[in-house]
């Protein structure tokens, strides 16, 4: 099992408690990215990955500390795993994952549910476009 997980939307965010117990329980490795498309769910984006998908997705890798515990609370999180709603708002599946050094395989998120009339974020960095929505004049 990996120990590494690419992380893109709301758990990159300070103050997302998720984001603070990956913060305290993994290492930060580098940025990464991946290539797919990353919709606007609402409170949270969804990244999925179509075949011949050309866009990238903008994140970070993180070292899990301790890989069963810490994606068993993120898979939680993310609705991810036999006992949540089925089918699930998320799957947990391994993918490669582009750093500025190498290439590597990591565990991601993928969204799991319709996208239909879902709005894309185009420029494939939840973190860019959440500045964007909140500032004056969007």
């Amino acid at each position: 099992m990996t120990d590494l997980l690419f992380v893109y939307g709301t758990l990159l965010q300070p103050g997302n408690e998720f984001a603070d117990y990956l913060n305290q329980h993994c290492t930060y490795i580098t940025l990464g990215k991946m290539k797919g498309i990353l919709y606007d769910i609402g409170e949270y984006p969804g990244l999925v990955i179509p075949g011949g998908a050309e866009q990238y997705i903008y994140g970070s890798v993180l070292k899990l500390c301790h890989p069963e515990e810490n994606l068993r609370v993120i898979d939680d999180y993310e609705g991810f795993g036999p006992g949540q709603e089925q089918p699930n708002l998320f799957e947990r599946v391994l993918k490669p994952v582009e750093t500025n050094s190498e290439i590597i395989e990591a565990w991601v998120y993928l969204y799991n549910l319709p996208i239909a009339d879902l709005p894309q974020i185009t420029s494939g960095n939840y973190s860019e476009y959440i500045k964007q929505k909140k500032s004056p004049g969007n």
